[in-house]
């Protein structure tokens, strides 16, 4: 019989390709999500890429009566993979209270129910910002890297939610943890049937890079060409959505299949590879032949000069390993944008 994993934040960007993964590796998915920052014609894309529709529940995780409600409804959800989560680190230096109440209460939520419903793991959807800006000596960063104080709130959630799984489960919780510490996803799925689509103005780069290399935006905004980098601009490791779903679907075997004999375990999902802002831009024009209007403003409170990972960890524990490229994961970024166009979106 297949197994039932409830995606919460499973019409969101990662949430919706991991969804896809799940399904093809036979598991049956049941999704919440308060589509406040996704759409509900996501489920036609992975439906359109997987032949199956997910079970949808339109639901605030915050509202924990109704998560449990949820739950009786869909009987036999043996693990969780949390995403739902608020995730601008520049809207969190400006909304603070926004990003502690819904990214700390949905998780004690979930952590308070699992029990009741028998459910024997949870994947926690992690950050490097828990790392904050690595001393030289330790990058790329590994598992055993220092946490730092957080840059940001949106990286103070994520460094307490961490604690709050390790505390709950040191004191007893009947399930376990893996915790997956991403870098930065980038893309889309190679159907350009799913991908990263916000509501509004975009805060992450790739988005508002694609809409503006299609005229959507006027310009990029490049923050800062004054940092410790060969260029001047900003660090960091950029990961294909497809090969991090998959690391997802790797957790949760390993989980449910009792694989390990540790309560939480934590892994690094990146490349291994550092790129610049700038040189993002650059790559992004070669793989496509679309330029992209772009200045540099001032520095952005809350952001790291530079951090990539060292992914070995995930490697040889996990067997997962970022496969995609750089041009190929920037090409399918374009085409879902394209895609975008052509069906009258934006």
């Amino acid at each position: 019989m297949k197994k039932k994993i409830l995606v919460a934040g499973g019409t969101g960007y990662i949430g919706s390709h991991t969804t896809v993964e799940l399904q093809n590796a036979g598991y049956e998915v049941v999704i919440i999500d308060d589509l406040s920052n996704s759409n509900i014609e996501v489920l036609d894309g992975i439906e359109r890429i997987t032949g199956v529709r997910p079970a949808f529940v339109k639901l605030d995780l915050k509202d924990k009566e109704g998560t449990r409600k949820a739950l009786e409804a869909h009987p036999g959800i043996e693990g969780v993979i949390l995403f739902a989560a608020s995730k601008a680190v520049g809207e969190s230096v400006q909304q603070p209270l926004k990003y502690y109440r819904n990214n700390i209460t949905t998780l004690i939520n979930i952590l308070e129910l699992m029990p009741e419903f028998g459910m024997k793991g949870i994947v926690f959807s992690s950050s490097c910002t828990v790392y904050g800006q690595p001393d030289p000596e330790f990058l790329p960063v590994t598992e055993s890297a220092p946490i730092k104080p957080a840059m940001s709130p949106y990286g103070n959630t994520k460094q307490i939610n961490e604690e709050i799984i390790q505390d709950t489960i040191h004191a007893g919780a009947p399930f376990k943890s893996i915790i997956l510490r991403y870098f930065n996803p980038i893309g889309a799925h190679p159907t350009a049937e799913i991908g990263e689509l916000p509501n509004g103005v975009p805060q992450n780069l790739i988005p508002y890079l694609t809409q503006t290399a299609i005229g959507i935006r006027k310009e990029l905004s490049v923050f800062g060409d004054d940092y410790n980098t060969p260029d001047g601009s900003c660090i960091r490791d950029y990961i294909n959505v497809v090969d991090l779903a998959k690391a997802h679907v790797i957790a949760m075997d390993r989980m449910l299949e009792n694989r390990s004999d540790e309560k939480v375990e934590i892994f690094n999902l990146g490349t291994g590879n550092g790129v610049s802002v700038l040189e993002l831009i650059n790559t992004f024009e070669k793989a496509t032949g679309v330029k992209v209007p772009h200045k540099i403003v001032g520095r952005r409170e809350g952001d790291i000069e530079k951090v990539w990972a060292n992914p070995e960890k995930a490697n040889k524990v996990l067997g997962w390993k970022a496969v995609e490229t750089l041009e190929d994961t920037l090409r399918s970024a374009w085409n879902w944008q394209v895609k975008l166009r052509e069906r009258g979106i934006q």
